[in-house]
């Protein structure tokens, strides 16, 4: 089975996400800011959404959160610079190692723009698959995260 980016969608804000995110709850805190970040920005069908997808039917079996972050706010890349945070990458345990975690990521790569994630789970030597390289650690910037950063080429 082929997965490519184009099966990467952005999902609305709605209450039939806010279901579709349950699936993918686990008990920590890491989950609960998914479903939270969700019910905060719960307004309509329509609101433009920092969340993507991709189906499997009308089954949500992988998701990312894909956050603008402003330049004056950047604390990663040098010279300061507009950028996306990608947070909470995760795919449905049954779907894992089937291409479906790096079409996520190639799509926010195809956006052009530099990003800022954060290696969890041990999940670090797919970030560096994935062309992404690790920050210099600051203890007060970083916090206990692991921080992993990519820039498009030619900036």
């Amino acid at each position: 089975m082929s997965v490519s980016v184009s099966q990467v969608i952005p999902l609305k804000i709605n209450y039939k996400t806010m279901e579709d995110f349950r699936k993918f709850r686990e008990y920590g805190l890491e989950e609960l800011a998914m479903l939270d970040d969700l019910e905060a920005n719960l307004i309509e069908d329509n609101t433009n959404s920092p969340f993507f997808g991709i189906y499997d039917g009308n089954k949500l079996i992988g998701r990312m959160s894909l956050y603008e972050i402003e330049k004056k706010y950047d604390q990663y890349f040098i010279p300061s610079q507009y950028h996306y945070e990608l947070f909470k990458l995760e795919i449905l345990p049954e779907y894992r190692g089937k291409g479906y975690g790096t079409a996520l990521v190639e799509y926010a790569l195809s956006l052009g723009r530099p990003i800022k994630t954060n290696a969890r789970n041990a999940s670090d030597d797919f970030w560096v698959k994935m062309g992404f390289k690790p920050a210099k650690y600051v203890n007060q910037r970083d916090r206990g995260e692991n921080p992993y950063l990519w820039h498009p080429e030619g900036l």
